[in-house]
């Protein structure tokens, strides 16, 4: 009895920290595609609410716009881009470097927090890029910046950042 008592509680533990990270709903996008990018946000801190969500804006993803939510305030904070992006025919030298949206999440309740970008092809296939969050509660904050070391997993790392894997540009011309 003792063993699956010890086997149910380690499960319980692994389960609760599987989904205490903050993550991206759809951890994968095509090179150059545009991606939604919804923040999934389970908890707040250690069970007081969550104040404020401060996402980076990774380089290389140009043209972000944040989706408002109903009562959160919103900011956007601009910054130049390191290079110069072709976004159709428009250069684009800077724009949204950090999304921050400004409310209250009771620990109880589970949230997403979503924006929309260009993937450029500077970023390059089979690589992965990190949205680092800042989750502001009541008292203390969860530092989700962490970025894993080749050949490390993200969850071998304390607040890893949510990462997007780039894969292969499909080819979606007709003839």
């Amino acid at each position: 009895m003792k063993t699956i008592g010890t086997a149910i509680a380690a499960l319980v533990a692994l389960t609760n920290t599987a989904f205490a990270h903050v993550t991206l709903e759809t951890p994968t996008a095509p090179q150059g595609s545009t991606y939604i990018g919804v923040l999934n946000v389970g908890h707040g801190c250690e069970g007081e609410p969550t104040l404020r969500v401060r996402v980076q804006i990774p380089e290389g993803m140009i043209a972000v716009k944040p989706v408002p939510k109903p009562g959160w305030d919103l900011e956007i904070i601009t910054g130049d881009y390191a290079t110069t992006y072709d976004y159709y025919g428009t250069e684009m030298k800077e724009g949204p470097r950090e999304l921050i949206w400004t409310g209250s999440l009771d620990d109880a309740h589970f949230d997403q927090f979503a924006f929309r970008g260009k993937l450029t092809d500077s970023l390059k296939a089979d690589t992965t890029v990190y949205f680092p969050v800042i989750q502001d509660c009541t008292h203390g904050a969860h530092n989700w910046v962490n970025i894993p070391a080749e050949g490390q997993n993200s969850h071998d790392i304390d607040e890893p950042a949510p990462g997007l894997h780039i894969t292969n540009t499909h080819d979606h011309t007709h003839h």
